[in-house]
């Protein structure tokens, strides 16, 4: 070999090898960006209702006693649903009349055996989902949840509005499994959005649950040991305790019957349910079609060509990444914006995002990811058998 074909071998080797090793990099980085964008920030699994059974007809549901506060002058208490207490009997329960009930009244009963059997399995089924949503607590204050199984440890709050987000789906189902006592603050909502019905929302309660002073609640408590419901308290749903008392204050029930679901939110639902199996056909699309080109540029023997592709390759993942960015922009951009919360509850949740976005980008950034390590990986080996 001559002096002066050493720099010749070089001056072509240098710059495919260096090509090779930026494609490389490239599709780690990208693959890398999809992992992330993939991880899930909120639950997206669909999770199942629970059977309340014959318990699911009950506004108020004790084992010990009911008590409704009677204050002259002031607007009784008026359940929506049906009243009942096991094993203890009638004589247990106080302040009905002048208490309105609108539905049946079982103390002491078969029916109410059964109902508190109900509830019993019903509870058991509540705490033994795995936890989809990830941990919460130890305070909810003006957040937005989607669908979900969540787990407070010990006790919770709810202070603030704690908003339920249904994502267009009437049967979205969120589970609730608080460790020690629920109470919530005095003024204080739980609201339902955007397709979610009180129907669909369960409350497990390991110990007692409070609602406070004027607050509006949604939902089912299904508490191990007592219920107090505090003045002038509205709850779209049914207090229910297992083996203690359920205490009442001049309160409003509404029964938690499911809508029936309309042509259009059955379509918004089916729409929203599908995007994840969308997403996958996209993922499953782009990355074959990626696969022939990688195939297709690995087989160039040139070291001009090779350097060429791993060029066009790094244009392609700065394009894509370029677009990942501007589509996250625009999703954070629409999304809904979520008061401040605790430094503990940050810590323990993260953010609630849109799924179907992060999906979407999480295929593009996979799809172009896999062609790039590829190209990179066969040009960088093959420099270094030649």
């Amino acid at each position: 070999m001559t002096d002066g074909a050493a720099p010749t071998t070089r001056s072509h080797s240098n710059p495919a090898r260096l090509g090779g090793l930026a494609a490389l990099l490239a599709g780690c980085l990208t693959l890398l960006a999809g992992v992330l964008v993939a991880a899930p920030t909120h639950a997206d699994a669909a999770t199942a209702k629970i059977d309340l059974g014959t318990a699911g007809t009950y506004s108020v549901l004790g084992a010990t006693t009911v008590t409704n506060t009677l204050t002259p002058g002031a607007p009784t208490t008026a359940l929506g649903g049906d009243l009942g207490l096991s094993p203890n009997t009638a004589s247990s329960i106080t302040g009905f009349p002048p208490g309105i009930v609108g539905g049946a009244t079982n103390a002491g009963n078969a029916a109410a055996l059964l109902a508190q059997n109900d509830l019993t399995a019903a509870y058991g089924d509540a705490a033994g989902r795995p936890p989809t949503g990830g941990l919460i607590g130890p305070a909810l204050v003006g957040r937005t949840l989607t669908a979900g199984v969540y787990k407070a440890s010990t006790s919770l709050r709810v202070g603030g509005p704690l908003t339920l987000n249904g994502e267009g789906d009437p049967n979205a189902v969120f589970i609730f499994q608080v460790g020690s006592t629920l109470v919530t603050d005095s003024a204080s909502s739980v609201i339902v959005s955007n397709g979610a019905q009180a129907c669909n929302v369960f409350w497990q309660v390991a110990s007692s649950a409070t609602l406070g002073t004027g607050s509006t609640f949604k939902g089912t408590i299904m508490a191990l040991a007592s219920v107090t419901v505090t003045t002038g308290v509205t709850v779209e749903g049914q207090a229910m305790a297992r083996t203690g008392a359920v205490t009442l204050d001049h309160n409003t029930f509404s029964a938690p019957g499911c809508a029936a679901t309309s042509a259009a939110a059955s379509a918004s639902a089916s729409a929203y349910r599908s995007s994840a199996a969308a997403s996958s056909a996209a993922a499953s699309s782009a990355a074959a079609a990626s696969s022939a080109a990688a195939s297709s540029a690995a087989a160039r023997s040139s070291a001009v060509a090779r350097s060429s592709a791993a060029s066009a390759a790094a244009r392609s993942s700065a394009e894509a990444l370029r677009a990942a960015a501007a589509a996250a922009a625009r999703s954070s951009a629409t999304a809904t914006p979520t008061p401040a919360a605790t430094q503990t509850e940050l810590a323990a949740t993260g953010p609630t995002l849109p799924s179907g976005p992060l999906l979407l980008l999480a295929a593009l950034l996979f799809a172009v990811g896999t062609p790039l390590l590829i190209i990179g990986r066969r040009q960088f080996r093959g420099q270094h058998r030649g």
